[in-house]
């Protein structure tokens, strides 16, 4: 098994049971506890989990992030699939935003080779991706660059939207709930959030499975205002009709 794959499998156990003993981690992978200790090192130094006395332990609350690099690792098939899949729902000669986030940067890189597309990143690593492609003109608004993540966030970002009318937004989301709609762990983010999605015709957001029935901190929007929520076929059958049942799209792949 790869280091990635195992520490997937780390990062599912710890999130399902929210502390996990080494004995148990190394019994259900099938390595040693000395690999395993290794996997936990090295997992909470991007911020992924917290060592805890014979085991991890996962994040404690909804207003805790997980660090870039650390969510970088997580559902990375997943994230792939998902991100071609929402680039093909964009189509030459848009106006696309792109937010910043570890499934968002997937679409980006679907969308090198395009032609005529017109994309304002509120990422720095988004902007770098898509800086020379022939193709596009890349935008990137005034603000605040987070260390780390690389998004862009502040007064100066939000008043950027204020003349400016896109047709289409693709956000990435702390979570999704057909009750508390979409959420994410800074308010910050929370707010330019809601400014890209008010001057964007259509409000795409791209997720893994993982995050919906997910509830962060601060609020984006409720489910009613998206048009479409791409995500993978692990999704929860009840939660992805709920979500639907309430207006948007809800495309699995």
């Amino acid at each position: 098994m790869s280091k990635q794959n195992r520490h997937q499998l780390i990062l599912d156990l710890v999130q399902a049971k929210g502390n996990v003993q080494v004995s148990e981690l190394a019994a259900r992978i099938g390595v040693s506890e000395m690999t395993i200790r290794r996997d936990l090192e090295a997992l909470e130094q991007v911020g992924a989990l917290t060592r805890v006395h014979g085991g991890a332990a996962a994040p404690p609350s909804r207003s805790y992030e997980p660090a870039y690099h650390a969510r970088r690792l997580q559902r990375v098939d997943e994230k792939e699939r998902i991100g071609r899949a929402a680039a093909e729902l964009i189509h030459d000669g848009e106006t696309v935003i792109i937010d910043a986030g570890t499934t968002t940067i997937e679409v980006a890189k679907a969308l090198r080779g395009r032609r005529n597309l017109r994309v304002l990143a509120l990422s720095l690593r988004i902007a770098d991706l898509l800086a020379d492609e022939p193709g596009l003109t890349v935008m990137i608004p005034g603000g605040i660059t987070r260390p780390g993540e690389r998004s862009i966030i502040g007064a100066m970002t939000q008043r950027a939207f204020t003349d400016l009318y896109f047709d289409t937004v693709v956000l990435s989301a702390g979570g999704v709930d057909p009750e508390a709609g979409v959420t994410e762990y800074i308010p910050e983010d929370a707010a330019v959030k809601q400014a890209a999605a008010a001057s964007a015709r259509r409000k795409i957001v791209v997720t893994d499975s993982t995050k919906i029935g997910t509830i962060a901190f601060a609020r984006v929007c409720g489910v009613e205002q998206l048009d479409t929520v791409v995500t993978d076929t692990n999704v929860d059958s009840a939660l992805a009709h709920a979500i639907a049942e309430r207006g948007p799209e809800v495309v699995t792949v």
